[in-house]
């Protein structure tokens, strides 16, 4: 353990964490699939803020070593890539590719339904960035979203107790979300923003359903789909100002680490079928049944 009450003693960089953790990883001290300690905890036994110690965990994410490496739960240490389906993979790693390749269209439209905002909000990066430099240039690119009404006692996240057993634990779950979905919401609107000042016709649109989504689904210029199922867990998370608690057990899902399935109309008639069906059902639900507004 780092001695951060020595006032003399420099304080360890990122880097030098990053380091220490390595060999704790590559020594079998933190074992595959197991998770880290939370920040708080590695920032109080290195003597050092959280900033320092998000970007150690960054720095062993780049690397591989690490999954789920951000706040709001603790990181573990990665496993070996197996994939059930040929052409699964996680949503961290399948949804940047493909919306690359959706950007190459003349005219971009993706819907997606799913939980919250992050992971098209991560995946979204690398188009965007290619737009920005010239090397994809759409006339167009309209995106609609579907995510959970706020403020609802959902499945997930939820307390692993229930609702109503804590009113204070309940209301810190519910403004996490609240908190979470504006700051994804304002950096999307922004992002598309800047898409418009660059001279391409974009529009972000959102509508919330109620209760939670099973399932993750991108569809891709009508042409193709991803399909992920959420798989509930008891998860650790950090709730913030709840009782000064480093992590909260909770009922949620992993969404970057959710494996999704893709399908295309140019696979034959049945992949065909199936792209067309989430189409029709994402349209009845954005006409039917979403809302502009919370309700």
């Amino acid at each position: 353990m780092v001695d951060a009450n020595t006032e003399n003693t420099p304080r360890p960089t990122a880097e030098e964490i990053a380091d220490i953790l390595r060999k704790r990883i590559l020594g079998g001290e933190l074992k595959s699939g197991e998770r880290l300690p939370t920040q708080a905890t590695l920032a109080r036994e290195f003597g050092v803020e959280r900033g320092t110690v998000r970007n150690a965990l960054q720095l062993l994410r780049a690397d591989g070593m690490l999954t789920n490496a951000r706040k709001g739960s603790p990181p573990t240490v990665s496993r070996p890539q197996q994939h059930s389906v040929p052409g699964a993979q996680s949503a961290r790693s399948i949804l940047g590719p493909r919306l690359v390749a959706a950007f190459e269209a003349q005219h971009v439209y993706v819907d997606v339904a799913s939980l919250t905002g992050e992971t098209l909000l991560t995946a979204l990066g690398e188009p965007l960035r290619k737009v920005y430099e010239g090397a994809l240039r759409p006339e167009s690119v309209h995106v609609r979203m579907m995510v959970p009404r706020l403020g609802e006692n959902v499945d997930y996240p939820a307390p692993a107790a229930g609702w109503g057993h804590d009113e204070k634990l309940d209301e810190a779950i519910r403004r996490r979300g609240r908190i979470q979905w504006d700051a994804q919401r304002t950096v999307l609107v922004g992002a598309f923003k800047g898409l418009r000042d660059s001279g391409v016709d974009a529009s972000f649109e959102y509508r919330f359903v109620s209760g939670v989504p099973t399932r993750k689904v991108y569809l891709l210029n009508r042409q193709e789909v991803l399909v992920g199922h959420y798989v509930p867990d008891r998860i650790e998370r950090e709730i913030d100002d709840y009782e000064d608690a480093d992590t909260v057990e909770l009922v949620d899902v992993e969404g970057f680490e959710t494996e999704m399935f893709p399908f295309q109309r140019s696979n034959g008639e049945d992949q065909a079928a199936f792209v067309d069906g989430e189409q029709a059902m994402f349209d009845g639900l954005w006409k039917h049944v979403a809302r502009r507004r919370q309700t």
